[in-house]
């Protein structure tokens, strides 16, 4: 599996919502560019709000709550959690993946908007079964190895295969704590910047 790291430049907190998403480094598995299918198409079709309640349910997401809550104790960085059922079918069509649209959730949501840029999101794709994780430069700037996002990755979409959502999800947030404890960004907490609580898109 390839694995892409994309960073641009510093920019101010008043920078627009693509110079946003230039400001955060993103990692992703693609096994090869983003073919769009009938399959997907009718994956993403048929996967919306039950699907995402179902799997993600009220004492899952306060599972969720609480973990990024905790963990935050640890370290650092600013923990934001979005799952999202499926994409538009006109942003199938158009071939996006995964990662685009983690990108386009890391400025829609307000991830880049910290004092220190310590902003970390865990997105969830339900209809293609994808985690994507998008930190921001104060935490990429400590060179965490790309092979320590992708381990996150691999073991949140491990459970999410066997129906362990709420499971993967706990196990992520710990992950990415740790990683944040190990490469702890430059700049001192903040404080609680960013809401603990999921957000589900859509």
């Amino acid at each position: 599996m390839a694995v892409v790291v994309a960073a641009a430049l510093a920019a101010g907190a008043a920078a627009s919502v693509a110079a946003a998403v230039a400001l955060a480094v993103a990692v992703h598995r693609d096994a090869g560019e983003m073919s769009t299918s009938l399959q997907r198409l009718w994956t993403h079709a048929c996967t919306g709000q039950l699907a995402l309640r179902r799997r993600f349910p009220p004492a899952t997401l306060a599972a969720i709550e609480t973990a990024i809550r905790d963990c935050e104790s640890r370290h650092a960085g600013e923990i934001r959690f979005a799952v999202e059922p499926a994409l538009r079918l006109s942003a199938v069509w158009r071939e996006q993946g995964p990662r685009q649209r983690a990108l386009a959730a890391f400025a829609e949501l307000g991830v880049w908007d910290t004092a220190h840029n310590n902003g970390v999101l865990i997105y969830v794709l339900l209809a293609d079964q994808a985690v994507e994780i998008v930190a921001d430069r104060g935490v990429s700037s400590q060179r965490v190895p790309v092979a320590e996002w992708e381990a996150v990755c691999r073991l949140m979409e491990s459970h999410y295969r066997s129906g362990a959502f709420r499971e993967g999800s706990v196990a992520g947030i710990e992950a990415v704590a740790d990683v944040l404890s190990r490469y702890p960004p430059a700049f001192p907490d903040a404080g609680n910047e960013l809401p603990d609580a999921p957000v589900l898109l859509r």
